[in-house]
């Protein structure tokens, strides 16, 4: 398949051949919604916590007799039937993370792009280079094509000035090829990739 090639200007840059194997696929709803929970899960803290019977900080005594005073049998005040008593089988902390086989990943990236390219929301410049780090050349750039919420996916290294020059923008993230994933190339608006970054997915994914 071919696709047009553009300056970061909005100018025509060529072309460029993609992968049928990679940006031609029938994208599947159902692999890339695993691939992101998986993503989810795993960046989950679990960090949830809360304070159980053995761990709230009460007497142990004996509130009243065990006999005679006609109410229920009870020990400690710990218990979760009291105000201040512990949670029952409250949560504790752990990871939320599961295991996801590694040929399923990396044919989510593939159904990802592959989704990108048949929504008309994938772009291929042909570099990231600018002359200095300055936050209005890329805004501009971004202006000029039409850009609102974009991803732009560089090859092994991000162009240093194009990286710091964006950090500043809200809706533009910058990711090397490796940090490529599923969830943030499906949560923007636009696709964009450098042709160092299309070899080096290429090169990843075949």
């Amino acid at each position: 398949m071919k696709l047009d090639v553009i300056s970061l200007d909005a100018g025509k840059a060529g072309d460029i051949d993609l992968s049928d194997d990679i940006f031609g696929l029938e994208p599947r709803a159902d692999l890339l919604h695993r691939v992101v929970r998986w993503q989810r899960a795993k960046a989950q803290q679990g960090t949830h916590s809360v304070l159980g019977k053995s761990d709230v900080s009460y007497s142990t005594k004996k509130i009243y007799r065990q006999k005679g005073t006609g109410g229920a049998r009870h020990g400690s005040r710990k218990a979760p039937t009291f105000r201040h008593g512990g949670v029952y089988k409250g949560p504790t902390p752990r990871s939320h993370a599961f295991d996801l086989p590694k040929k399923v990943r990396a044919l989510g990236l593939k159904h990802a792009l592959s989704a990108k390219f048949a929504a008309g929301e994938l772009v291929i410049v042909d570099s990231l280079n600018i002359a200095e780090a300055k936050t209005s050349a890329v805004a501009k750039a971004v202006k000029e094509n039409g850009w609102k919420r974009v991803l732009v996916i560089d090859g092994a290294e991000v162009n240093e000035n194009f990286a710091r020059a964006a950090r500043n923008l809200e809706g533009v993230d910058v990711l090397p090829s490796m940090g490529a994933n599923v969830y943030d190339i499906l949560r923007r608006d636009t696709l964009v990739l450098t042709r160092a970054g299309v070899e080096a997915l290429e090169a990843r994914l075949k």
